[in-house]
């Protein structure tokens, strides 16, 4: 008995570890930023640099705790491969329209309210995951479309990024795809460890608890996130 946790102690555990991750995450990171040697290479950059833009399109992904948040909703309660790679494609089809095209046609956006609205998608499929839509509603919005509209505006947030070092047009189309394409290769890779631990944990009678904890952390989360860039709103405007 004394080996068994209860569900008070997975309660404790998760809040644990989420508190935890968010300590460990640099506030440059909590402003969506980048480091300072890939702000470096960005804003002295020339001409095509296509491998060089693919590593930092895939470490901005691994990194980008916001786009991973929502992808982790959004695959946690996918049992069928299938199923997984149509939703990671609806949302890879949208942040990838909106990252190229964010870019090449110089759609001017506030950053803040972007990453806001980043921020409500995973406050929307944490609260979808746990029947929060059914409940109110009666029915659950159709998740395949919001999953393509925030797809949107997440493309849309990391073309903001872009956006702030005014990259040279000489190469441009060729980066922007490099950069895609490490989007791309980094989300896989963060989709892969995250399917692990999920379809490891589905094999215990806690994971509906684990369920409900992880899912209530993400709606948490989301809402930091919006906190925080409403904030950063409003004091530099």
């Amino acid at each position: 008995m004394g080996l068994l946790m209860t569900r008070s102690n997975y309660h404790l555990l998760f809040t644990a570890f989420f508190l935890s991750m968010a300590a460990l995450i640099p506030f440059e990171l909590m402003a969506h930023g980048v480091d300072e040697s890939t702000r470096n290479f960005l804003l002295n950059n020339t001409g095509v640099q296509f491998i060089a833009f693919m590593y930092i399109g895939a470490k901005h992904m691994v990194t980008g705790y916001d786009h991973l948040l929502f992808l982790v909703g959004v695959i946690f309660f996918l049992y069928k491969s299938r199923d997984i790679l149509l939703y990671v494609s609806m949302f890879t089809l949208g942040h990838s329209v909106t990252l190229l095209f964010g870019v090449l046609w110089d759609l001017q956006v506030n950053a803040y309210l972007v990453d806001a609205i980043i921020g409500l998608s995973v406050v929307y499929k944490g609260f979808d995951n746990l029947g929060g839509f059914k409940r109110i509603l009666g029915f659950t919005p159709n998740p395949r479309a919001a999953v393509l509209i925030f797809g949107l505006f997440h493309g849309l947030g990391l073309a903001t990024k872009l956006q702030e070092f005014q990259l040279p047009e000489e190469g441009l189309w060729t980066n922007l795809i490099a950069f895609n394409i490490g989007v791309e290769l980094g989300q896989f890779a963060a989709l892969t460890l995250i399917l692990l631990v999920i379809s490891f944990w589905r094999k215990f009678a806690s994971f509906q608890y684990f369920s409900t904890a992880s899912n209530t952390l993400l709606m948490s989360a989301g809402m930091m996130l919006i906190g925080f860039q409403l904030t950063g709103y409003f004091v530099m405007n």
